[in-house]
């Protein structure tokens, strides 16, 4: 589905309650979580879905807003009149492939930059990208790259906090350029050491060898080093895996199941079969 075929005419007012910065300090990517008060009643949500953040224009090409996507990770709601909800950002900027000139993403920017009490448009929510299986037994595989930790932050709260009892493997790949860009799971902030103290819950982390030279994250290394428990997994009739984050990480997923596998052949099948199940489920961007 594209952005514009989002709809976007129903709206809500949100401000802005805090902005904390969680990468460390002196980590060269920025990431930002943002919480924002919703005083609408009928704005209903569950966590993990998407909100979209309408920026104020004018924009290029004569548009009124920029609108973009953004996971709702986590909800600390303080009463049934007023909501909040919490989102995670990166600030981004990206390169012109004509020019070679850098420009800054509108969207993170924007909300980047914004200082508490101030005044936001939000339209949705949408959908839910990642539905949790109706059976407790259920194993579960996660594998993240960047922001894409938000939608596994929710997943893995509503687990444990609303449901209880999960009696499946919970194993979360979470990969980031530098042990400082880890999101939630670094010396500043680390919300899922809150579950491992769970008998079912395990989460690994995955990091680029060489950051500054700008070798890709090592997801590949961390997925093999658990080769045989993954694999398992990915065999197993109740086993869900679930995908976030840049589109790359689908293709490197597949050089990484397929050598799991043995062959690309059989990889392919087994990833169909997954897929037919409602048991592969992804969310790129």
């Amino acid at each position: 589905m594209r952005l514009q075929d989002f709809d976007t005419s129903k709206q809500y007012q949100a401000t802005l309650v805090s902005s904390e910065r969680i990468t460390e300090d002196d980590a060269p990517t920025e990431v930002k979580e943002l919480i924002f008060d919703i005083k609408h009643t009928d704005f209903q949500y569950q966590l993990g879905q998407l909100v979209g953040v309408l920026v104020p224009g004018p924009h290029d090409f004569g548009h009124e807003t920029h609108f973009r996507l953004y996971t709702i990770a986590d909800d600390p709601k303080t009463s049934h009149i007023q909501q909040k909800i919490t989102l995670c950002v990166r600030r981004c900027n990206y390169i012109d492939d004509y020019s070679g000139e850098q420009y800054q993403g509108i969207a993170s920017n924007y909300l980047c930059d914004l200082k508490p009490g101030a005044n936001v448009t939000l339209s949705g929510p949408y959908g839910l990208p990642f539905e949790i299986p109706d059976d407790k037994a259920a194993d579960i595989l996660m594998i993240g790259m960047g922001t894409g930790i938000a939608p596994f932050r929710a997943f893995i709260k509503h687990i444990y906090h609303n449901l209880g009892g999960w009696q499946g493997k919970v194993r979360l790949f979470y990969g980031a350029h530098t042990g400082l860009e880890m999101l939630y799971m670094n010396d500043k902030r680390d919300d899922f050491s809150n579950y491992y103290d769970e008998d079912t819950f395990k989460a690994y982390q995955a990091i680029s060898p060489r950051p500054h030279w700008g070798e890709p994250i090592a997801i590949e290394q961390a997925l093999e080093q658990h080769e045989h428990e993954v694999w398992d997994m990915i065999c197993h009739h109740k086993t869900y895996v679930y995908v976030a984050g840049l589109e790359a990480i689908s293709e490197s997923l597949d050089k990484i199941f397929s050598k799991m596998a043995k062959n690309e052949e059989k990889w392919q099948r087994r990833k169909a079969e997954l897929k037919a199940g409602k048991r592969w489920i992804e969310l790129l961007y």
